[in-house]
C-alpha cells in the first residue's frame, strides 16, 4: 500500500515528489509516456529562477528527480494505463501491474500538438518550439514563423514580435478561430504577415540540426515554395494527458482537470498539479509551484483521514 502515487515526472511531478519525500511519505513516481515532461524536449532554459547562466531542460528535471530520490522517492519507468478511483484504496494499472495507494497526484501534463512532419521532433530545441514565452528570446532580430489560427497563435505571434524582425503567421484555412479582439490585435501589428490557406510541408534542415527554412504549399492553388525562417513555433494547442481518468476525475470539454480549489479534484484524495490543469501559463516554475501545493494537500489529507 502506497501513501501517494505521483503520475508524471516533469517539473510538477518531481517537485511534488521532493515535498512528499521530505514529509516521509515515500512517494512512488510513475514517469509517464514523456519522462521529464515538456522540459525534456527543450535545450536551454533561461527563465527558471536560480540559474543566472541558464540550464538545460533535461538537466533541470534530472536534478529535481535526484533531489527527490535523495529524500526517499521511488521512480518507476512506464506509464499508467488505467485507474480505478471508485473505492479506497485507489488502484492504478502501471504497465499491467495494479498498485494500491491512499492518495494520487495527477501530474501527467499536456502534450503539445505537432504537425507530424518528417524531422519535426528532431528539430525541437533547435529552432522548433511550442512555447513562445520559453524560447522567443533566442530569436532576437531573426525571422520567425508561427503555425495556428486560434487565440494562442495570435498571442504567440504578437509576443514574438518583441524579438523577431518579422513574424509570419501560417494557417491552413482562410478563416481564423481566434476571437475578434485577438485577431485584430495581430492584424494591426506591422511586424506580422499573414499566410492563410497555407500548410507547411517540410521543415529544413534536419541534416544541419537547425531550422533554416520551410517548404510551404498554398492549399487553393497547389503552388509550393521555400521560405527562410530561423524560428518555427507551433501554436495548434495541447492535449492534456487525462484520457484514462475520463468519467472519474472531472475535466472540461478539452480534457483539462477542473480544479476544486488548491490542488483538489472532485475526488477527495486525488490531486492535480501542472499542465494537466493549467491551460494558461504552462511554465516550469508554475508547474513546480503546483507540485508543491499538491504534495502539501496530500500531507494534510493523510493527516486528516489517518494513515
Amino acid at each position: 500500500m502506497r501513501n501517494v502515487v505521483i503520475l508524471g515526472s516533469g517539473c510538477a511531478g518531481n517537485t511534488a515528489a521532493i515535498y512528499a519525500a521530505r514529509a516521509n511519505l515515500k512517494p512512488l513516481v510513475v514517469s509517464g509516456h514523456e519522462a521529464g515532461g515538456q522540459l525534456a524536449l527543450t535545450t536551454l532554459v533561461e527563465n527558471f529562477p536560480g540559474f543566472p547562466e541558464g540550464v538545460d531542460g533535461p538537466v533541470l528535471v534530472e536534478n529535481m528527480k535526484q533531489q527527490a530520490i535523495r529524500f526517499g522517492a521511488e521512480y518507476w519507468d512506464g506509464a499508467a494505463l488505467d485507474a480505478d478511483f471508485s473505492a479506497r484504496p485507489f488502484r492504478i494499472d502501471v504497465e499491467g501491474q495494479w498498485i494500491e495507494t491512499r492518495t494520487v497526484i495527477v501530474a501527467s501534463g499536456a502534450s503539445a500538438r505537432w504537425l507530424g512532419l518528417p524531422g519535426e521532433r528532431k528539430l525541437i530545441g533547435h529552432g522548433v518550439s511550442s512555447c513562445a514565452t520559453c524560447d522567443g528570446f533566442f530569436y532576437r532580430g531573426k525571422s520567425i514563423m508561427v503555425v495556428g489560427g486560434g487565440d494562442s497563435a495570435m498571442e504567440e505571434a504578437n509576443f514574438l514580435t518583441r524579438f523577431g524582425r518579422e513574424v509570419t503567421l501560417v494557417h491552413r484555412r482562410g478563416e481564423f478561430r481566434a476571437s475578434k479582439i485577438m485577431l485584430d490585435r495581430a492584424r494591426h501589428n506591422p511586424k506580422i504577415r499573414f499566410l492563410p490557406n497555407t500548410v507547411v510541408e517540410e521543415i529544413h534542415d534536419v541534416e544541419k540540426l537547425l531550422v533554416t527554412g520551410v517548404r510551404l504549399r498554398d492549399v487553393q492553388t497547389g503552388k509550393t515554395w521555400d521560405q527562410e525562417v530561423d524560428g518555427f513555433f507551433l501554436a495548434i494547442g495541447h492535449i492534456p494527458n487525462t484520457k484514462i481518468f475520463r468519467g472519474q476525475i472531472e475535466t472540461d470539454a478539452d480534457g483539462y482537470i477542473v480544479s476544486k480549489g488548491g490542488a483538489r479534484t472532485n475526488i477527495p484524495g486525488v490531486f492535480h498539479a501542472g499542465d494537466v490543469r493549467d491551460r494558461v501559463y504552462r511554465q516550469a516554475i508554475t508547474a513546480a509551484g503546483a507540485g508543491c501545493m499538491a504534495a502539501i494537500e496530500v500531507e494534510r489529507y493523510l493527516e486528516e483521514v489517518g494513515h
